[in-house]
C-alpha cells in the first residue's frame, strides 16, 4: 500500500510540473462550475480562447437552478449569457506558470459588469477556477423585483477548468 501511494504522489508530481494557466494565442479554457447568489444558485460553464500573449474572450452562461421557493422566475430570470474579455495576468506577475489571475468585462442579457477570476491548474488538462463577477450599469435602473435580481448582481462561482 505504501509503495503505491508513493507511485501515485510521483506520478501526480511529474505531471504537475508541465501544468501551465494560459497559453497564449489560440489557448482554449472550459469552465464548469456552480455560481451562488442571493436567492439562487447556478450551474456555470464558461470558455475562452487565447488572442493574445495576455488577452482573450470567450462566453459565459449560467443557469439558475436552486431558488428559494417564495420567488416566481421564468426561463428569462433564469437564465443569462455573456461575452467576455480578458487580461490574463498570469505571466506577467509570475507567480506560478500553473495559475492566472484574469480581470475582465462582459455584456450579458442583464447587464454590463466586471469580473475577478483566478485558476490554478495541476495538470496540463485540469484545474480549479474561481471568480467574482458583479454588475457596474444594469439595463433597468429602477427597482428589480427578486426574480430580476437573479444573475444581476454580486455572484461568485468556481470548479473545474480544462484545457481544450
Amino acid at each position: 500500500m505504501k509503495k503505491l501511494i508513493l507511485l501515485a504522489v510521483a506520478v501526480l508530481s511529474f505531471s504537475f510540473a508541465d501544468a501551465q494557466a494560459y497559453n497564449g494565442v489560440n489557448d482554449n479554457k472550459f469552465q464548469v462550475g456552480v455560481n451562488l447568489q442571493d436567492n439562487a444558485t447556478s450551474i456555470n460553464i464558461t470558455y475562452d480562447y487565447g488572442l493574445g500573449d495576455n488577452i482573450s474572450i470567450g462566453f459565459s452562461s449560467a443557469y439558475a437552478l436552486g431558488i428559494n421557493e417564495d420567488i416566481d422566475a421564468n426561463f428569462g430570470d433564469r437564465f443569462d449569457i455573456k461575452g467576455r474579455f480578458n487580461a490574463n495576468l498570469g505571466n506577467v506577475i509570475n507567480i506560478d506558470e500553473n495559475f492566472d489571475l484574469y480581470p475582465g468585462l462582459n455584456l450579458s442579457l442583464k447587464n454590463f459588469g466586471g469580473h475577478l477570476g483566478a485558476r490554478y491548474f495541476f495538470t496540463d488538462g485540469f484545474g480549479v477556477y474561481s471568480e467574482l463577477n458583479t454588475p457596474l450599469a444594469k439595463y433597468k435602473t429602477e427597482d428589480l423585483t427578486p426574480a430580476e435580481e437573479i444573475h444581476n448582481q454580486f455572484t461568485i462561482s468556481f470548479g473545474m477548468s480544462f484545457s481544450l
